[in-house]
């Protein structure tokens, strides 16, 4: 199996449970629009379906996502959903995305239900960034953390296999397998 290639936490027992975080797509800059409600710009939404192309490749289906309630997080899911087809969940929002900080963010990752063996979590910068700095392992792939560390563009995403329950990660415990930027 090539190295890219994560075979599905839903037919996966070896325990691991997998962590995708997605960092929205491109945003525009609408004057007089409250940063919340900034939308997709057009490149966004012509990139952010390769995310769910991406996943939908490698087999890497969430079986729970959690998004900001920020609308270009909102618009990003749609695409990557759409792409996912009929195995995608139905994404829940939650307000604590937006304006979180990584301690926010990993908070409410750790009231995942240990039930989700793969989640994915839809946010902004700074906290993708600092919270996959937070808690990638010493085993992690170092070309992709060094690679997510110097540069996290819009739709970076990150794969993280996690050992043990969501309620205790916290920090140097998740192996980073992937950071990509899928595009066209």
């Amino acid at each position: 199996m090539p190295a890219d290639v994560v075979p599905s936490a839903r037919s996966d027992s070896s325990g691991d449970k997998t962590l995708i975080i997605l960092r929205h797509a491109k945003s525009d800059w609408p004057t007089g629009v409250p940063d919340h409600d900034r939308p997709l710009g057009g490149r966004g939404n012509r990139e952010a379906p390769e995310a769910g192309r991406w996943l939908a490749g490698r087999n890497l289906y969430p079986d729970m996502i959690l998004c900001s309630d920020a609308v270009r997080t909102r618009q990003t899911c749609t695409w990557v959903c759409s792409e996912l087809g009929e195995k995608a969940p139905t994404p829940y929002l939650d307000s604590r995305l937006y304006e979180a900080d990584a301690a926010r963010a990993l908070a409410v990752i750790n009231e995942t239900e240990e039930r989700v063996r793969t989640l994915m979590v839809i946010g902004h910068m700074p906290w993708v960034q600092d919270l996959g700095m937070r808690i990638a392992s010493v085993e992690s792939d170092e070309e992709a953390v060094v690679s997510m560390a110097e540069r996290y563009p819009t739709l970076g995403l990150q794969v993280f296999r996690i050992q043990g329950e969501w309620a205790t990660l916290d920090g140097r415990d998740a192996r980073m397998t992937q950071f990509t930027v899928p595009r066209p």
